[in-house]
């Protein structure tokens, strides 16, 4: 819930042009320059009933929540989905994220650096 209350101060619209960190870096452009920013997930820890910690359960052991984030290179907040359970793939999370209807948006030409856990 303190995410969205917070939404309006720490959230950022992507911006479409192409970042000044690689504008202005010949090792980074132009590989880079439809990248918008970057996306991951990290597990927070969560207090929840014991009816349904199995799917909260993450991989290491813990209960969490798997949050879902999306950052420009300026460390700006773009996106941000909290809630899932902790053993959800982040695929899983990305893809629910993507078909929401005012979910994440990413711009027609332009992608975010993502690890393996995001398929393409």
């Amino acid at each position: 819930m303190a995410i969205l209350k917070l939404y309006k101060l720490v959230i950022r619209l992507p911006d479409e042009s192409t970042p000044l960190q690689i504008r202005n870096n010949p090792r980074f452009y132009p590989y880079f320059k439809d990248c918008v920013g970057a996306l991951d997930g990290t597990h927070i820890r969560a207090s929840v009933p014991p009816n349904i910690q199995g799917r909260f359960r993450s991989r290491k052991g813990g209960t969490t929540q798997n949050v879902l984030a999306a950052i420009t290179f300026d460390l700006k907040f773009t996106y941000v989905l909290a809630g899932w359970e902790g053993s959800a793939h982040d695929s899983r999370i990305l893809t629910d994220a993507l078909t929401h209807p005012r979910g994440f948006r990413i711009p027609e030409g332009k992608y975010y650096l993502a690890d393996a856990g995001y398929g393409i």
